[in-house]
């Protein structure tokens, strides 16, 4: 492997989850990068992270205590990084804002999207997230902003690589350029069957109790079915979910991780109900030997195969979403699935296979 002087561009570090996790494995692969962000808390960053140059917008944000008010400084932020003459690639991880980045260098330049940011281009997204008619309208303007920044930016960028088909798509109709795909890294090692558990009877939904996740349509499609379903995790949705939930819905709250190892290794099938970006949780889950009952758009369309490792539900209003995993699940049998075949097809999202991945771009990109 090539050692180009490297810098990583993150949006920011205020949480942990599946960009940070493909953070973690550029710096993995150029492990004397420097890595920038706008905003940083200090408790988002781990191993094998450990310094990260911020912006004066991580006092802003202790003061504030949100990133959603400082969203519009972002942009600035970026452009005023210091990367200008001192590096032969930056490597930006982007959802929203951080491709600004590009007007901070004059060096190559790949950006890693794990989506244009949705909430600014799909009206249904951002009516779906925005709660109430102030919250609509606040990020309408937002959006504007966003889109128009998204816009100015690709323009100026080297490479683009999605992390999921759907989102290159989005790419493709959104900013009008090509993206090559390379799905985000899942931690499959700590995930793996235990065929002495006895399999429950109950599926599964796992993940932020979050609108567009859309558990409302699990736990619709479950009392439909008659079937039991168990909900684990936690976030703003929840009390409006627990008021749709019936006798057969069990919520587990936000648990440790053997609790979730568990979890995955005894339900009959993990359901998908959202579109999502690509789906970290479905991988997880398929890593245990449990298929995936999943919408069939989104990341699901990389991860998840017919009839191998689970099932595709149209895509759909939400009345005939709800009514295809009613159907699924009162039909699936655990028999017509082998656990080791879903295994199997689960490894090929490693975090190896992505560093070589993301590697071998790199190296492209700097062949010219």
């Amino acid at each position: 492997m090539s050692f180009p002087r490297m810098a990583i561009v993150h949006e920011r570090f205020t949480e942990l989850g599946g960009s940070e996790t493909c953070v973690a494995q550029f710096f993995e692969n150029w492990p004397r990068a420097e890595v920038f962000a706008p905003i940083v808390e200090p408790d988002s960053v781990r191993p094998p992270l450990h310094t990260v140059r911020d912006t004066w917008l991580s006092k802003a944000h202790s003061v504030v205590g949100s990133h959603a008010p400082l969203m519009p400084l972002l942009p600035r932020a970026l452009r005023k990084l210091p990367l200008r003459n001192r590096f032969d690639a930056v490597l930006i991880s982007h959802f929203a804002f951080a491709t600004q980045a590009v007007f901070a260098t004059d060096a190559p330049t790949i950006a890693y999207v794990h989506s244009p940011a949705r909430w600014a281009w799909d009206p249904a997204f951002r009516a779906q997230e925005a709660g109430g008619r102030a919250g609509q309208a606040a990020l309408s303007v937002l959006g504007e902003f966003a889109r128009r920044n998204e816009l100015r930016a690709a323009l100026h960028l080297t490479h683009v690589i999605a992390n999921s088909r759907a989102v290159a798509e989005r790419i493709h109709d959104w900013w009008g350029l090509p993206a090559s795909v390379i799905n985000p890294p899942v931690h499959v090692e700590r995930f793996t069957p235990a065929p002495a558990i006895p399999r429950g009877d109950f599926f599964l939904y796992a993940g932020r109790l979050v609108p567009y996740k859309r558990a409302d349509l699990a736990i619709r499609a479950a009392q439909k079915a008659g079937v039991q379903l168990v909900i684990l995790g936690d976030g703003r949705f929840r009390q409006h979910l627990e008021s749709l939930a019936g006798p057969e819905t069990t919520f587990l709250g936000a648990t440790s991780f053997e609790v979730l190892l568990d979890t995955y290794r005894r339900a009959r099938a993990l359901l998908m109900p959202g579109v999502e970006d690509f789906g970290i949780v479905p991988v997880e889950a398929m890593a245990c030997g449990t298929p995936v009952i999943a919408v069939g758009a989104g990341g699901a369309l990389d991860t998840v195969i017919p009839g191998v490792s689970g099932e595709h539900v149209p895509h759909g209003p939400d009345e005939a979403v709800t009514e295809g995993f009613a159907k699924a699940m009162a039909a699936f049998s655990s028999a017509d699935y082998d656990p080791e075949a879903v295994r199997d097809h689960a490894i090929s999202f490693s975090p190896n296979t992505f560093r070589n991945r993301i590697a071998a771009t790199v190296d492209d990109v700097l062949a010219g």
